[in-house]
Order: structure tokens, then C-alpha cells, then sequence
């Protein structure tokens, strides 16, 4: 009987289409990179879905963010994306989780309960407490460096985090990772340098915040990234894409 996942199920085949609709994937940062990749597991056909983001869409997020709209403005990121796969698959299962994690919410979540995860969070110390919880429960996962600052969406590789090069992130986590002693990680990066940002006052988030009432504000950041419409969605589609990969078994 034909359905939203009919086309999918042509390349994938029953069997598949079956093994992803009793998996569960967890992404953490339904920001740029997450949004796409909640996105296209639901379109894949993954029946069960944890998404984790304490934060609201900021109508700076508008220009690359899935979920942001000018409807959606002040409400939390996970919220307006349950509600977007809900349409895409009533029957999927979405938890949400309105965390910010790090290793003081760790015990909120069972990743023995995941059979995949996908880091789209944007600091190291997450980072790295993703994939030590992950590892220790058996689970999957793949991180998603440097989207920022970048506009080649032709640049992003899959490799392991030791044979990565360029992405000032990846070189971090590869030097963190190795204090570890974590042997290998799946991560979707860049080989495209990254551009410094133009200084505007005029439209300076450190000067000119509009964060939304409650947000915990980008203003804390070092750094304010640039970013487009282009390049964070396709790191998201990536990773998704090895997610579904890996959990039916397909590899060309």
C-alpha cells in the first residue's frame, strides 16, 4: 500500500524500511545542523525520535534554521520540530528534552536506549560527554564539527575524527579525543577554511541583542559565527543520511 516512505522503500526495501521504524535516534542541538537531520530521519521513516535543545528560535536563526520562521520566533527549537515531524509522521514517537547539555544534565538521558545518536551541540565539553556516554552504553554515534563561517556545502567529508584536517574544531576534539583515549569517532567536517566574520556594529548580536525572554543568549559565545542557508543544512542531511546508512546496513 502506498504511503509517505513508498519511494523510499524502492531503494531501500521492506526489510529496511521495517528496521527503521522500530529504531530510535537521539539528536542533541536542533540548531542548523540538527534541525536538517531531525528532518530527514522523520522522512526517512525512523519511528522514534529524543530531541534535546533547551534553546528558542532567535529570528537571527530565520536564515538557516529549519524549524525558524517568523511564526515560530520565542518558541523552543524542539517544540516547533515535534511538531513538523508529527505532520511529516504521526506515527513516529518524539520526546523532547528542553536541556542544554553537559555533563551536569548527563543523567537525564539512557543512551543504552538509542541506537544512534547525532551531536549537532556546539561546545567541546558536550562534545566529548556525548560521545563518552555514548561509547559507554555501545551506541553509535556521529558528530557534526564546523559548520560556521563557511559557504562551500561542497566541502563537508565523513571520515574519523584522527584523519580530519582544517576544521579548527575537529583539530580540538582530535587533541581532546586523543587525552581520552578515544580510539575513533564518526564525524562529518569541512576542508573548507573558515572565513572571519565582518565586525558591523550595526548588526552586532553583542550590541543589538534580540534573543528571545528565557534564552540562553549566543552572546556567551566567544565567538558570533556566520552562517548561511546552504551550508549547516547539508552537514545535517549528511549526517542523517549515515545514520539511516549505518542502522539498515547500506554501504556502496
Amino acid at each position: 500500500m502506498l504511503n509517505q516512505f513508498s519511494r523510499t522503500r524502492l531503494l531501500f526495501g521492506p526489510e529496511a524500511m521495517e528496521k527503521l521504524q522500530h529504531c530510535r535516534v537521539a539528536v542533541f542541538g536542533i540548531g542548523g545542523v540538527g534541525g536538517y537531520a531531525v528532518e530527514a530521519l522523520a522522512r526517512s521513516g525512523v519511528g522514534a525520535l529524543d530531541l534535546i535543545d533547551d534553546d528558542r528560535v532567535c529570528l537571527t536563526n530565520v536564515n538557516r534554521q529549519l524549524h525558524a520562521t517568523r511564526k515560530t520566533v520565542g518558541q523552543y527549537k524542539v517544540d516547533v520540530a515535534k511538531a513538523r515531524v508529527e505532520e511529516i509522521n504521526p506515527d513516529c514517537a518524539v520526546k523532547t528534552y528542553k536541556t542544554f547539555y553537559m555533563p551536569d544534565t548527563l543523567d537525564q538521558f539512557d543512551f543504552s536506549e538509542y541506537d544512534y545518536v547525532i551531536d549537532a551541540i556546539d561546545t567541546v565539553t558536550g562534545k566529548l560527554t556525548l560521545v563518552e556516554a555514548a561509547r559507554a552504553a555501545g551506541t553509535p554515534i556521529i558528530c557534526s564539527m564546523g559548520a560556521g563561517n563557511k559557504t562551500d556545502p561542497t566541502a563537508f567529508r565523513v571520515a574519523d575524527i584522527y584523519e580530519t584536517s582544517v576544521c579548527p574544531l575537529a583539530r580540538v576534539m582530535r587533541r581532546e579525543c586523543r587525552k581520552r583515549g578515544i580510539q575513533s569517532l564518526k564525524v562529518v567536517y569541512s576542508t573548507e577554511p573558515p572565513i572571519r566574520p565582518l565586525e558591523d556594529p550595526a548588526i552586532s548580536c553583542r550590541q543589538h541583542c534580540i534573543c528571545p525572554p528565557g534564552t540562553r543568549k549566543c552572546t556567551v559565545r566567544r565567538d558570533i559565527p556566520g552562517s548561511t542557508a546552504f551550508v549547516p543544512s547539508v552537514a545535517g542531511l549528511i549526517a542523517a543520511g549515515e545514520v539511516v546508512k549505518d542502522l539498515i546496513g547500506l554501504r556502496q
